[in-house]
């Protein structure tokens, strides 16, 4: 069976062959992809679901890659990348998205239209999808304050919507992580009317703030471990003395001891091998079991 040859006559979409996920992942780590694969459309998405589960093939959404660890070896799966789905609309404070758009581009341009309530998303580097996925948030805030409602795909292939009290929206953490087959198609996201001004003004407070605190010129997936209860994990961290630690060309950097970034050629393993040895450090030295943020794919 030539799973290539059968999704090209099918003619889904964007079809990439044998592609190197550091091209996919802002930790720009990672081994070789065997096929990635954009559909046009929901309905082609759905075409392409259906014929991968007919056939027991495996599968992965795929967002910005900006909260994935792959590791170096072949990734056999085929991946899936949304971004064709990405119709933005905005109607009086009432912001329809798919999951396939820029978090960061939705956001600004809410902000831009004098809408307040997505401030704190103009610094995340996901797509609307993997922001839902996720539970994406920063400053006190999070996706599960300001999704109504959510357009999915479920086990059965069929387009329902999920409200936002069956979405389980919790720290970092929605119905989605619990429900892998279930695929998020587009968020509607209500938001207030505001100032302009001060919305303008407090996202460039926030955009000054993160260059001075974070290690942006340096390849990177945000914030490596949840914040524990009543602390944070970059002290933590720090106290460990771990700052500048480094395996290969990954590092815990100087700047913000929550962030692990590629100095310049680091692999997966480096990536992941760093994390688990900061993860047991914390834990050894101050009993403090973090939870990785991040999510770790072909590692078994």
């Amino acid at each position: 069976m030539d799973i290539i040859k059968d999704i090209e006559k099918m003619k889904i979409g964007k079809i990439e062959k044998n592609v190197s996920l550091k091209k996919y992942t802002t930790y720009k780590a990672g081994g070789i992809a065997s096929i990635i694969v954009t559909p046009k459309d929901e309905l082609k998405l759905i075409e392409l679901l259906k014929y991968l589960k007919q056939n027991n093939i495996k599968y992965k959404i795929l967002g910005n890659g900006s909260n994935l660890i792959f590791s170096d070896k072949l990734f056999s799966d085929v991946l899936i990348k949304l971004s064709f789905i990405d119709n933005c609309t905005i109607n009086d404070t009432i912001v329809k998205a798919g999951a396939g758009c820029s978090l960061i581009s939705v956001a600004m341009k809410a902000s831009r239209m004098g809408l307040t309530g997505m401030e704190f998303a103009t610094g995340i580097p996901g797509t609307i999808g993997g922001a839902v996925y996720m539970n994406a948030g920063a400053y006190k805030s999070d996706m599960g304050y300001i999704v109504s409602e959510v357009r999915a795909l479920n086990d059965n292939l069929e387009i329902v919507t999920l409200y936002n009290k069956d979405l389980n929206f919790k720290y970092r953490s929605s119905f989605f992580q619990n429900h892998k087959n279930y695929i998020c198609l587009e968020a509607t996201m209500v938001l207030k009317k505001g100032d302009k001004n001060l919305i303008k003004q407090l996202i460039e407070d926030r955009k000054q703030k993160r260059i001075m605190t974070q290690p942006l010129n340096f390849p990177s997936a945000g914030s490596v471990f949840r914040n524990p209860d009543n602390d944070y994990a970059w002290r933590l961290i720090d106290v460990c003395g771990l700052k500048g630690y480094r395996i290969g060309d990954a590092e815990v950097s100087v700047k913000h001891a929550n962030f692990i970034i590629n100095k310049g050629n680091a692999s997966g393993k480096d990536i992941h091998d760093l994390i688990l040895f900061v993860k047991e450090t914390v834990k050894k030295e101050t009993g403090v079991d973090l939870k990785v943020e991040q999510e770790f794919v072909n590692w078994e």
